[in-house]
């Protein structure tokens, strides 16, 4: 390269980016000071102005290529045409200015403001999930129309564009049109909600998180299931956690026969009484109940009913319950029985036997 070459470089306007660079960073070192002043105590109004003055310094070189070189040919140069719009590297970069600080204005409302309002109200965490989904979806939808509409594309002529894609819908993307609406009727009609415990094809899981598509379900292995919106407005699903959580937790129990069947439901009444001492979760109301089922072929079948307030601790309170009940019937000499058969061998005939010597 030639000293002329570098002679004919813009210095000029490379002196000046890096200036203003130089410039964004100052900027961004003083507004961190100040913030961390006013804010002593770290919180979610420091992380909002925090990301705020990221997103600024970042997108700051975006706003002075726009603003220093808004009349460069390269700038405004047409890279392709929409309807009678030229797309220019200028309109494309209003655009994504648009949308870009939309997405992380959706993100400071999510995740350091609205959490004000949910714990001044006590909304619960499904409508926490759903209000903040609801905002984002309508962040972006109106950014992307603004943006549309500063570049100077008519949404007008979008029209023909939103019937074919109807058309494409109807056809080859029904599923996942199906899915999306099922997945805004889940978070507005709430049948489940983020945090509930339901119980799908035998399988118990928690609903971690509703998306447009589908919902993220933890199973008790901590094994995630991706199901398709549409499954839970279209079959049956058992979710323990709507509307009333107290469960009723059913303990079968076998004695043997000749067992006191009134000391049995003694004996079980105060297995719940003492789960009720050492779980607060254990409820006094519905009382517990013990049901003598009937007669068994070899046992007499009792049910002990105990209710508790939080579903999810189900096979916890099943197992101590069970443990309670074989200690206190033990310690009371109550046998708890198990299948017998008897095994009767009749003696051969005579003849077998006869016919056997005569083989040997």
């Amino acid at each position: 390269m030639s000293i002329n070459q570098v002679n004919d470089w813009p210095w000029s306007d490379i002196l000046i980016v890096l200036g203003f660079l130089l410039f964004l960073f100052l900027i961004r070192m003083g507004s961190s000071l100040l913030i961390n002043r006013i804010f002593r105590e770290k919180g979610s109004i420091q992380k909002a102005a925090f990301s705020l003055i990221n997103w600024v310094v970042f997108n700051g070189v975006l706003l002075f290529v726009i603003f220093y070189f808004s009349d460069a040919a390269w700038l405004l140069y047409p890279l392709f045409t929409i309807g009678q719009v030229d797309i220019t590297l200028f309109l494309i970069i209003i655009a994504v200015l648009i949308i870009t600080f939309a997405y992380r204005l959706s993100k400071i409302l999510n995740e350091h403001l609205l959490p004000f309002f949910f714990e001044r109200h006590h909304l619960d965490k499904g409508i926490q999930f759903t209000m903040e989904r609801v905002v984002h979806y309508v962040i972006m939808v109106v950014a992307v129309l603004v943006s549309l509409t500063t570049v100077g594309i008519d949404l007008s002529a979008l029209t023909v564009f939103a019937g074919v894609l109807g058309v494409g819908i109807g056809f080859g993307m029904q599923n996942i049109a199906s899915n999306f609406i099922s997945g805004l009727i889940l978070l507005f009609e709430r049948p489940i909600k983020v945090g509930d415990r339901v119980l799908i094809d035998d399988v118990i899981g928690d609903v971690e998180k509703i998306s447009m598509r589908a919902t993220v379900v933890r199973t008790l292995e901590n094994e995630h299931i991706i199901i398709p919106n549409s499954y839970f407005l279209e079959e049956k699903v058992v979710n323990r956690s709507f509307s009333d959580p107290r469960l009723r937790l059913t303990i079968p129990i076998g004695v043997a026969y000749g067992s006191d069947a009134q000391e049995v439901k003694e004996i079980l009444l105060h297995v719940a009484h003492l789960s009720k001492q050492k779980n607060a979760i254990v409820l006094d109301a519905p009382k517990p109940f013990v049901n003598f089922k009937g007669f068994g072929d070899s046992s007499l079948d009792f049910e002990l009913f105990v209710w508790i307030s939080d579903p999810k601790e189900v096979i916890r309170m099943k197992s101590e319950l069970n443990f309670s009940i074989y200690e206190q019937l033990n310690e009371n000499g109550i046998e708890i029985p198990f299948p017998q058969r008897d095994l009767h061998i009749k003696s051969a005939p005579e003849s077998f036997m006869e016919i056997r010597q005569e083989d040997s």
